[in-house]
This record gives C-alpha cells, structure tokens and sequence, in this order.
C-alpha cells in the first residue's frame, strides 16, 4: 500500500482522534466553538450565486499576503465571489475585518475525506489556489477527483522540507502533479519545487511584498501619541515566547542608557498577553496591557500591545523597530510592514522566510541585522541616539518597499490563463 493510500486510510478511520484533538483545542482557546462544524467540512454560510474563487491559507500572514490579490481578482470580474480558508481563531477575527465585499471566510476543514466531500459539495468554486505550503493530501486528492483547477501561489519550500519529501519522492511527485501551476516567491523555491516534480514553476515573488501599509485609526493613533509625548520608543513587533528573555534583557540595558524610554512589545500571539504580562509582573517591569484598556503613563516602561490588527499603530509610534521569530531561531516575520511605514527595521539571524526582502533591506541600507540580545540593544540605543540616521534608514526603506511592489502584477500575469479558462474573462472596465 503506497504512502498516500496509507494517510487516507489513517484519516478516514482516526474521526474520534480528531474529535478529541478538536475538543483539546476548543479549551486551549484554539478554535472557535461556535463554528467547529466548519472544521468538519460544514459550511455556516451560503454559497453565493456566480463564480467562485477559493484560496486557501494557513494563518494570518498568509492570509494579508493574499488580500491584493483577492482584491485585485474580484475588482477584475464583477460577478466573481471569493471564498478564503483559515486555520486559525487569530486569522478569522482579522479577517472579518479585513476582507473585501464579495468575499467570505470559513475555518479549513480537517484534511479528512468525508470533510473535504462535504466542503466541496457546498462550495463548488471553480478554481483552488493555495497559498505558500498548504500542500495537504486529502484536500488535493479531493480536488483532483472533481477536476477542480488547483495552484500554488506565494509558494515556499525550505531545504528542510525538501529533504523532508525527498524521504518520500513517489509521494511528493503524486501531490505536485495535482498542482497545475505553482508560482513561487523566489528562485530557490522555484527550484526546489520542480526538484519534487512540480510540474510548472514559475518565480513572479513574494506577495508579501505586495501588500498594502499597515492601517491604523487616526483616533487611537492620535491617542497613543498624546499619552507618549516627547518620550523616545521602540517596538518589538510580533515577539515569539523563546524571545521574550532576549527582549526584557535589551529593555533593561536601554532603560540604564535612555531613562525615560519606552519599549512596546507585541507578540505574535496575542493570546500570551496575559501569561507573559504575568511573567514581566514578576520581573518587576512597569507594564502595561493594552487589551486590558491600559494606556502608557509616565510611570510605564514597557506597554504590551497584545492586541490584533493594531501593529500599523505601533510602527507608526515607533522610532526603530526589531521583528521577531529572527533572534533565538525561527523564521523571520516581514520587515516590509515596518519598512513601508518609514520605521527603520532590525531583526535577527534567522530570517530565512523571509531572506528575499531581508537580502534587500540590508542591501539597500534600510535595515539592520543583529546577531543576539545585546547586539540588538546597542543598535536600538545607536538609532535612538541619530536621528539622522534614523532618516537616512526610513528613506532607503520606503525606496526599498515601493520596488517590491510589481510582485501583484507579476502573479496575475503568471495567472491570467488559468483564471480566464476557469473563471472567464476580465470585464471590459477592468
């Protein structure tokens, strides 16, 4: 019996495993009770009249990666709908927000069969594109029955998953070749999928390039800087638990040089709030929550932003900024977001998500790169203390943003034939 053969079986027959890893995850605030039969494959909405588009993406970074392009196909084809999927509560809630007229989100199904039936039989779109690695067996299996169009877009493979399908070569060759165009964010990527027998690869970039600046409301922009005033700030933005020692460390040693400093922190999880507020309770840290209404006051050194959707905010507040899941290891998060907003970026060693826009931020002196903890907290205080080169850093990275931003035009492109065989052709206005 082959390898996916095997995983179907496993799956079709493991239903009371998943309903307890669902339950499990139910009471770690993982899923949204209300909508766990989206997770089964069941839709809670309608499926709207006229073509439909569904995208698939794992998280929330995925998903804003995706919106100009959502925007950009339902912009071109007027009686086009969208449907976009998730994996997590996070996501949701920033996309409920976030999403465009004509589009609609839903929680992805657990990559059983008989969910995937379900899933299709409502939602019958006439095109799949998946986004980065979502390569799920069951969900292309499915699909491929169906004669349902699939491509990967923004895709991305690292060395490690590559071995990783290398261990299972027939397998991986069986799931790309169900996928009829993969458009990946860079050349290495390129080159690693067709290595595992993608049968079309493409490189047009990043998408997260692409995307727009970050929001924020001008009320609580307006707000925050009021509170602040004149005092110097930097942000840790989207912060991962094995950095949280690192950071307080790079506090201490700032505070000792720039006494009336204010350091802002926002996990990438907001859900730590809570815990890690707790933990910077015990080392004695002048903190305040922002999801509890707190705002900073004098007395505050460090404000913990552990809400959604507001780091738009933040980088706007802030005079340099560090990125995290890059300083004890990880991935990287984009230092687009900061880059785009005028913030001069740092972040760690370990960008390798992120390596394409990483590579040319440094290049074009937009950003800099810092080996560990301390190292980090003398490149804050050098910033800090010029504002020159701080200016310098804002110019050289909105420069550096604005030439990413073909990276759309160059997916739709890429796109354009399979999108006007299997959703028809652009509206006449477009």
């Amino acid at each position: 019996m082959s390898a996916l053969a095997l995983y179907r079986l496993a799956t079709r027959l493991g239903g009371p495993l998943f309903e307890l890893a669902l339950r499990r995850r139910v009471r770690q605030a993982r899923e949204d009770p209300a909508r766990l039969a989206e997770r089964r494959g069941r839709a809670s909405a309608a499926r709207p009249a006229g073509p439909l588009v569904w995208l698939h993406a794992a998280s929330v970074g995925e998903a804003l990666a995706v919106l100009p392009l959502i925007e950009a196909l339902l912009a071109a084809r007027a009686s086009l709908q969208a449907l976009l999927t998730t994996g997590t509560v996070t996501s949701a809630r920033v996309m409920a927000e976030r999403l465009p007229p004509r589009a609609r989100h839903q929680f992805v199904p657990l990559d059983r069969p008989a969910a995937w039936r379900a899933f299709l039989d409502h939602w019958q779109p006439q095109l799949a594109l998946l986004v980065e690695s979502e390569l799920w067996p069951n969900l292309i299996l499915e699909s491929r029955r169906r004669n349902l169009p699939l491509a990967l877009v923004n895709a991305r493979m690292s060395a490690r998953s590559q071995r990783r399908w290398q261990r299972v070569p027939k397998t991986a060759a069986e799931l790309l070749s169900g996928i009829e165009l993969c458009l990946a964010q860079s050349a290495a990527d390129r080159a690693r999928f067709a290595a595992l027998g993608a049968p079309r690869v493409v490189a047009p970039g990043n998408l997260k390039s692409a995307a727009a600046p970050l929001p924020a409301p001008a009320p609580a922009l307006a707000e925050l800087r009021a509170r602040i005033g004149p005092r110097p700030v930097w942000l840790a933005a989207s912060t991962h638990p094995d950095e949280d020692a690192l950071l307080l460390d790079a506090h201490r040693t700032l505070l000792r040089e720039v006494p009336d400093l204010l350091t802002i922190v926002a996990p990438r999880h907001p859900e730590r709030g809570a815990a890690l507020a707790a933990w910077l309770q015990e080392q004695r840290v002048a903190v305040a929550r922002r999801s509890a209404g707190a705002l900073p006051d004098q007395a505050c050194t460090l404000y913990l932003a552990d809400t959604l959707g507001e780091l738009g905010l933040f980088y706007r507040l802030a005079m340099v900024a560090f990125v995290g899941k890059s300083l004890a290891r990880g991935g990287g998060q984009n230092p687009l977001e900061a880059a785009r907003l005028g913030c001069p970026v740092l972040f760690g060693p370990y960008m390798a998500n992120f390596a394409q826009s990483a590579a040319a931020l440094l290049q074009a002196g937009a950003a800099g790169q810092v080996a560990d903890g301390g190292a980090l907290a003398a490149a804050v205080a050098e910033l800090l203390a010029n504002p020159a080169a701080r200016a310098r850093m804002a110019e050289r990275g909105l420069a550096a943003a604005a030439g990413e931003a073909g990276v759309l035009h160059a997916t739709l492109t890429a796109l354009a034939p399979l999108l006007e065989r299997t959703l028809g052709p652009v509206d006449a206005r477009s």
